[in-house]
């Protein structure tokens, strides 16, 4: 019988989620690689780039990839003949091994878990607990995967009880342009079908855990009917042309993953989970002879990919003089390194000042004039001025979006994926613009943020105003002043190309 011994796994647990935070799994780096070679649409390219350089710059500094370091995830697989030399619970001892995850001093990572969800929603200021998924199995071992998930990716996870009759196809199809670009594609796509609501989601998140392996897939052809559906909507969904980032282009899934389990005559439940462009998750077995040990990717096997500002093609905005009538002269597409100083707000700080200009109270920092930036950064460790600092998902604020142009002199803003038609009525409304950069190259991001302190709502931790000030930070232009957005033109010229483009392997 083997004995597993509670520091060895809660040590292991640590070492995994530090590990995640800053390596790519080696096999979706080679896919995202091979997809940057294939892409002809160049926003999308670009986006890759970013993307692939930020994950090797990650890897040498052993700092995130995301500023969402991800709510912690466990599948457990316990086996029957192993007996345990702890004190503490599973879920305990989970929990233990995020704590010192997170809040390990070199590279700490962002606490994003709340308590209290539909009420105070207070942060627990060390990211547990952990969401743990048990399996008794037989064996004398411990099966472990530690996966950390974005709010981006998971809050477009989606879930339909189908008829038995219904088309699966016809509803992911139908399903994924609606998930917008929040999810940070290229990625992903976990399906779950069958069991009951709650299993057919379970199996869409396990799904995600494995290899991405499409390549392999195209090239033996299919064996099953699962694979024949996994290569059919690989296909397809990549012929909606969303693209990287929901600019448009070839690639928006680098894999399609499916599990499936039996499930009642009456019922079809289908569950679609996606992976973002952070994809994190480790694997390790523990046997009793002591704690895990992850072996460092080889990063001569990254992709040679180097994205640096180019000053030629993109326009340089100096945020500190930057007038309404520039904002309003931006087209769709174009892209910006913004200079200056800049403030920072999210979901928290926007609830707070509506309820404060509500009561005719002063705000904090002036906002006339000024550009916002939606996001909620790591720690900074050693010398940095803040720590990976990539953009949240824009849509969030939509509904704050009229208030913050209308009553505070704001006139622009920075965040990633798309506005919806709430946000653009009010920035056409008011001739601003809507700046987008690149969800998944948050640590790129930060190198261009030069000084950072907190000017409001200190409280809100990670949501707290911040100001930045930042050279040559990179956006592109994704709402302009008359409303025009490139992440329903883009999408929509590329499907149209891709109609007339030979298939492209993967």
């Amino acid at each position: 019988m083997t004995t597993i011994k509670q520091e060895d796994f809660i040590q292991s647990v640590a070492d995994a989620f530090q590990y995640i935070s800053y390596y790519h799994p080696l096999d979706y780096i080679k896919a995202l690689g091979a997809a940057y070679e294939r892409e002809q649409s160049p926003a999308a390219r670009d986006a890759i780039a970013q993307i692939l350089t930020n994950s090797r710059m990650c890897a040498e500094g052993h700092r995130p990839i995301c500023q969402d370091t991800g709510i912690a995830v466990i599948f457990l697989k316990v086996g029957m003949d192993v007996r345990w030399d702890a004190r503490l619970s599973l879920q305990e001892m989970c929990d233990e091994g995020v704590r010192r995850a997170y809040d390990h001093p070199d590279n700490k990572l962002r606490a994003s878990v709340l308590l209290d969800p539909a009420g105070t929603r207070r942060n627990s200021r060390d990211n547990t607990p952990a969401v743990v998924h048990f399996e008794i199995v037989p064996g004398h071992h411990v099966e472990v995967i530690c996966a950390a998930k974005g709010g981006g990716s998971e809050n477009k996870s989606k879930f339909y009880a189908l008829n038995p009759s219904d088309s699966i196809v016809d509803w992911v199809l139908k399903t994924v342009p609606t998930m917008g670009a929040g999810w940070c594609p290229p990625g992903i796509l976990g399906i779950g079908i069958g069991g009951t609501p709650e299993k057919a989601m379970l199996l869409a998140k396990e799904s995600l855990m494995a290899p991405v392996d499409m390549h392999e897939l195209i090239a033996r052809g299919a064996s099953n009917r699962v694979e024949e559906l996994r290569l059919e909507l690989y296909e397809k969904v990549n012929a909606l042309g969303i693209g990287a980032q929901g600019l448009g282009g070839l690639t928006t899934v680098l894999d399609v993953k499916i599990l499936d389990y039996p499930t009642h005559a009456a019922s079809l439940p289908v569950a679609m989970i996606p992976n973002c462009a952070a994809t994190r998750h480790a694997h390790f077995h523990l046997d009793g002879s002591g704690p895990a040990v992850l072996t460092p990717p080889d990063l001569d096997q990254w992709p040679k990919v180097n994205w640096t500002p180019n000053t030629e093609t993109s326009t340089r905005v100096n945020l500190d003089t930057l007038t309404p009538a520039e904002v309003a002269a931006w087209k769709p597409g174009q892209t910006l390194l913004l200079n200056g100083r800049m403030l920072t707000g999210r979901d928290a700080a926007h609830k707070r000042i509506q309820d404060m200009l509500a009561r005719g109270e002063t705000l904090p920092v002036d906002f006339t004039n000024r550009v916002i930036y939606y996001v909620g950064p790591v720690d900074p460790v050693r010398d940095e001025a803040v720590g990976p600092a990539g953009p949240t998902t824009a849509t969030r604020m939509d509904k704050f979006t009229e208030m913050m142009l209308a009553e505070t002199g704001l006139i622009s803003m920075v965040g990633k994926a798309e506005r919806g038609p709430t946000a653009i009525a009010a920035i056409r409304k008011h001739r601003s613009a809507y700046l987008m950069a690149v969800g998944g190259a948050a640590y790129l991001v930060a190198k261009a943020i030069r000084t950072a302190k907190v000017v409001g709502f200190a409280d809100l931790g990670m949501e707290a105003i911040y100001e930045f000030e930042v050279r040559d930070m990179p956006v592109t232009v994704a709402v302009d002043s008359t409303g025009e957005s490139v992440h329903e033109t883009g999408p929509r010229e590329w499907q149209t190309r891709i109609g007339k483009i030979p298939v492209v392997a993967a």
